[in-house]
């Protein structure tokens, strides 16, 4: 996981953060574009949860509640920007890469990982029930050291 962008508040970083969520029809206010920048501003993927992005935010500055942070990664995913990953019941990553791809959660240090994608390979699913169809398969590999 790419640590979050050290350098929000760069005019590249805010002009790509702009953009990002301009292209998926979200206003971009000044808290969207903050957050954004935090996550997208220097072009990496990030796995966030909305604890450690609240944090990075309070480090610059920004006056953010936790809540809004939720708000806000929730209007990602729901534009389309972001997939939320569940690792179990109660801790949700959040992703900026969209696209299908496995997931490494490292239990002994609470972080999610891309995995190699060309390595997994799934040759059959069971039928979704009557009046459903499978809309995505997440694959998290939970790792532990020896």
């Amino acid at each position: 996981m790419a640590q979050l962008n050290d350098n929000p508040t760069h005019p590249d970083a805010i002009e790509r953060s702009s953009r990002w969520l301009s292209k998926a029809g979200l206003r971009p206010t000044r808290q969207r574009v903050s957050l954004a920048a935090l996550l997208i501003g220097d072009g990496k993927d990030r796995h966030v949860t909305a604890e450690t992005l609240y944090a990075a935010s309070c480090g610059t500055g920004e006056r953010v509640s936790l809540a809004t942070v939720y708000n806000t990664l929730r209007a990602f995913c729901d534009a389309g920007l972001m997939q939320e990953v569940m690792v179990d019941g109660t801790k949700s990553y959040f992703d900026t890469r969209v696209d299908d791809h496995p997931h490494f959660f490292w239990e002994d240090e609470g972080r999610l990982t891309d995995a190699p994608h060309g390595s997994i390979e799934i040759s059959r699913l069971p039928e979704a029930p009557a009046g459903s169809e499978i809309s995505k398969v997440d694959v998290v590999i939970r790792l532990r050291r020896l």
